[in-house]
């Protein structure tokens, strides 16, 4: 029976990759679905418009201080800070080049893929009071966004994967990472940084690039599994 249930649990580990880059596909073609309302003026360009055109209420400085800083969660500079920080650790505390080999690829492959698509698609910001393509603005897809989901979840997987696998850490993990995603998702919205679309677009772009970096660690073996 012991023999038994080893088995079914390497069955499902060997799953594991599949069903990530099966996730992973589904958050792409919802990535190509929002680019495609977006350069075809789809239905989803009106809630741009109309997000964009709400009346933000006034703060006091404090309150802008902290909005602003709390928009520093999707910053690339200070997440990936932390990343390489905590993967710098991790790969001397368990003796592997592993966690820092995940992070930068996981940096690379964000700016690239992210990078790329502003550059092509050279969205306005809405700020301008604009919405036009192809006229070397930076906004879609927000990266943010993509920073926020794929940075901070690859942290809480690093960190649950070399530190803490118990149920209530990885639950408390991916909740977190739910938070912080959605806090930058609507400091944005609130500060009129991105259109929804383009936040849609990065949480899609960045849920898939986080996916796949996940499935190729689960691909690989591993001295260090707790997952």
């Amino acid at each position: 029976m012991a023999a038994l249930n080893r088995q079914s649990q390497v069955q499902i580990k060997r799953r594991t990759p599949d069903r990530l880059v099966r996730f992973a596909a589904f958050f792409i073609l919802t990535f190509f679905v929002i680019t495609e309302q977006v350069v075809h003026d789809g239905p989803l360009l009106a809630l741009d418009q109309s997000v964009a055109k709400w009346q933000r209420p006034i703060l006091p400085g404090w309150g802008e201080w902290v909005i602003y800083n709390l928009d520093h969660l999707g910053l690339r500079g200070l997440t990936a800070f932390f990343l390489l920080s905590l993967a710098i650790y991790l790969g001397w505390k368990f003796e592997s080049w592993r966690p820092f080999n995940l992070s930068v690829i996981s940096l690379i492959a964000l700016n690239a893929v992210v990078g790329l698509a502003k550059l092509e698609f050279g969205r306005t910001k809405p700020r301008l009071n604009v919405d036009l393509l192809y006229v070397g603005g930076m906004s879609y897809p927000s990266g943010h966004a993509s920073n926020a989901v794929l940075t901070w979840g690859l942290i809480a997987y690093l960190y649950i994967q070399y530190a803490h696998p118990r149920l209530e850490i990885v639950r408390a993990a991916v909740i977190s990472v739910v938070v912080v995603s959605a806090i930058v998702f609507w400091v944005s919205i609130f500060r009129n940084t991105h259109w929804v679309s383009d936040l849609l677009g990065g949480v899609a772009i960045g849920t898939a690039l986080l996916m796949l970096i996940i499935a190729v660690d689960r691909s690989i073996p591993s001295r260090r599994s707790n997952l």
